[in-house]
């Protein structure tokens, strides 16, 4: 009896940990103690039940079977010849209501895109292994970066996703793994006979997949599962399944107009955001000093204005200055409408890339604004990325994107590719844009390197919506690639990306504003900074129009007691102007909320002074910022 209660108190615990994974992938409940007892004695049985069977192609000269022809299109190998497929071979069959049917699939190689490259050239054994899954030719020992090329754009047709629910937003970034050779060789259905799902047995701290049989086999039936499971739509389907089965979809139109205003009243639900009732702008007594509760410790340290307090009560503030993100608004404009804060209601339509893209299409024709990255949002809008990317191959356009996540800074699990199924497979993972990659940056001359990359910060301070009041602080950030600029090496961070503060151990290049116009005008003598500046301006202008320009929630709410400060982060490209010329155009990368004003405080010391005398006082004299609306 005790061994009885034993496994009892295991399943529980088991389930305790594992339970809500389980439901989620649908694993059913009858097979939850076997494969309890499977993990904990690392019980890899699939051999007992399953083999792997090469397939001979059949030859167009042969008189083949038409059905089989017929039936090999369907169910696609994923990678190159030869051609495998899993049966069952247990001479029993397998019953799905048998509680021990279900298996563990090992997997072969776990990691994050970034490191996939350097884990195939040094891990030893890891290349051949993946080139002989993937039917890939490599011959020797010796790592070579042909065959590293070919895998990394290969591995596309056999990755398979998982993502940390805890932990910091690094370990949050998604995780790719590789089945091991038998799972690597179970082929799609649209009618799968078994399911599979990514698992993270916490005991051990490793992912397995499991896979459980969705009907009654028998000897020599297929093993298959649903490449594109969960999806439904017939047309989401074709693009998903497109990495193995090629396909064009020329006939979508790649037209993506903005969304309905369902879509943006599901947003603020999603957000979880009360909007405020209207309320008067308050007025307060000339010469006030307003008492500040605020859990920024920047300005905590760097706010020393006198016609501002600190209060560490919540409830005597004046001023609400928070670092996380304000939900109740209805709740503070009802009890206390005359409290300002740092933010706006619905300000995510700026801050959130998705959003960014949809709110700006109002500025601009079907390309949407000329100062924005042509974007599509993955998860609603992949025929048409799909469709627009195939249209500009066939015209042999440039094809270089960057997949970003739609709320993570800092360029995490962001990655630049040309490879359509990597985009696609990247759907899988979390949610995501894909925004044009800019492949003719305006680079920047640094002596010890060459022409690099480099994007500028600006800080944008929005006092109020109606009417439209909006600042620039005259000072502004630059940040610079660490490698000479070419459209190569997609996965050489150092190269494209600017974001070099977080990195350890990356040379941190500091150029500060003042010091980098007359160096910018001495490389680009026909491009006088006031006049780059002046086009930086106006897209501004014309960002914060379109976000103002509807009522809330399909614009920035009006909130007479809201106040804010962004980050606007931009590259700039060539293009050619409408009569011809060549000009540096504008492209806003993203807004950023609450950015990190670390550097600001560093060397320009009334920084926040400046900020809250703008914002809150309404007095901008001497505060280093210009009015561009």
């Amino acid at each position: 009896m005790s061994g009885d209660g034993e496994e009892e108190e295991d399943l529980s615990a088991f389930v305790a940990l594992h339970g809500a994974a389980l439901r989620a992938s649908k694993v059913p409940a009858r097979y939850w103690e076997s494969l309890c007892r499977k993990l904990r004695g690392e019980v890899f049985d699939a051999g007992d039940y399953f083999g792997i069977m090469q397939v001979e192609e059949v030859d167009d000269e042969e008189e083949g079977d038409e059905e089989m022809e017929e039936e090999f299109k369907k169910k696609p190998n994923p990678g190159n010849e030869p051609c495998f497929k899993v049966i069952v071979t247990n001479e029993n069959g397998l019953q799905a209501s048998n509680p021990n049917s279900i298996f563990l699939i090992d997997h072969a190689w776990t990691y994050r895109v970034e490191h996939a490259r350097q884990q195939l050239l040094h891990v030893p054994g890891l290349l051949p292994r993946m080139t002989n899954l993937m039917g890939i030719d490599f011959h020797g020992e010796i790592p070579d970066e042909g065959s590293v090329e070919q895998v990394l754009r290969e591995m596309w047709k056999y990755n398979q996703t998982y993502q940390l629910s805890q932990g910091t937003a690094e370990e949050k970034v998604p995780v790719w793994y590789i089945m091991d050779e038998f799972g690597s060789r179970i082929q799609h259905s649209d009618q799968p006979s078994f399911a599979t799902a990514p698992l993270f047995y916490m005991p051990q701290q490793i992912a397995y997949t499991v896979l459980w049989p969705l009907r009654d086999l028998e000897t020599g039936d297929e093993v298959t599962r649903d490449y594109a499971y969960g999806e439904a739509d017939r047309l989401i389907r074709k693009c998903v399944l497109l990495p193995w089965v090629p396909t064009e979809v020329l006939d979508v139109n790649c037209f993506t107009p903005e969304p309905s205003d369902e879509r943006y009243q599901a947003i603020l639900g999603e957000n979880k955001e009360k909007l405020p009732i209207a309320i008067n702008p308050p007025v307060y007594d000339k010469g006030k000093v307003f008492k500040v509760f605020t859990d920024v410790q920047q300005v905590l340290n760097n706010l020393t204005h006198p016609r501002f307090v600190f209060t560490d009560n919540e409830g005597e503030a004046d001023i609400l200055y928070n670092f996380s993100h304000f939900k109740d608004y209805r709740k503070l404009s009802e009890e206390r409408p005359k409290v300002m804060l740092n933010q706006f209601p619905c300000e995510n339509l700026l801050t959130v890339k998705d959003c960014l893209a949809s709110i700006a299409r109002r500025a601009g024709g079907p390309d949407g604004p000329r100062w924005l990255p042509r974007t599509f949002n993955l998860q609603t809008e992949l025929p048409q990325f799909i469709s627009y990317f195939q249209q500009r191959d066939r015209r042999g356009e440039d094809n270089h994107w960057i997949c970003k996540p739609w709320n993570l800074a800092r360029s995490l699990d962001t990655h630049i590719t040309n490879s359509l199924n990597n985009i696609i497979r990247h759907r899988e993972s979390s949610p995501k844009v894909v925004c044009k990659y800019i492949e003719n940056p305006v680079l920047f001359h640094r002596e010890d390197v060459g022409m690099v990359k480099f994007d500028i910060r600006y800080v944008v301070l929005l006092r109020s919506i109606k009417p439209l009041k909006l600042y620039i602080y005259d000072v502004f950030w630059l940040r610079f690639s660490n490698r000479a600029f070419s459209l190569d090496d997609l996965d050489d961070y150092e190269k494209h990306f600017t974001v070099m503060n977080y990195a350890p151990g990356v040379v941190l290049k500091q150029v500060h504003c003042e010091e980098f116009i007359p160096l910018f005008e001495k490389q680009y003598p026909e491009y006088p900074w006031t006049t780059v500046q002046a086009n930086i301006f106006k897209a501004f202008a014309e960002l914060f129009q379109v976000a103002s320009a509807k009522p809330a929630p399909l614009g920035i709410c009006d909130y007479p007691s809201s106040r804010a400060i962004y980050a606007v982060d931009l590259m700039l490209k060539w293009d050619t102007s409408r009569d011809g010329k060549r000009i540096m155009q504008p492209q806003i990368l993203e807004v950023n909320f609450n950015p990190d004003c670390d550097r600001a405080c560093k060397y320009h010391p009334t920084f926040f002074n400046d900020v809250f005398s703008t914002l809150f006082l309404d007095e901008t004299d001497n505060c280093h910022v210009t009015c561009i609306i």
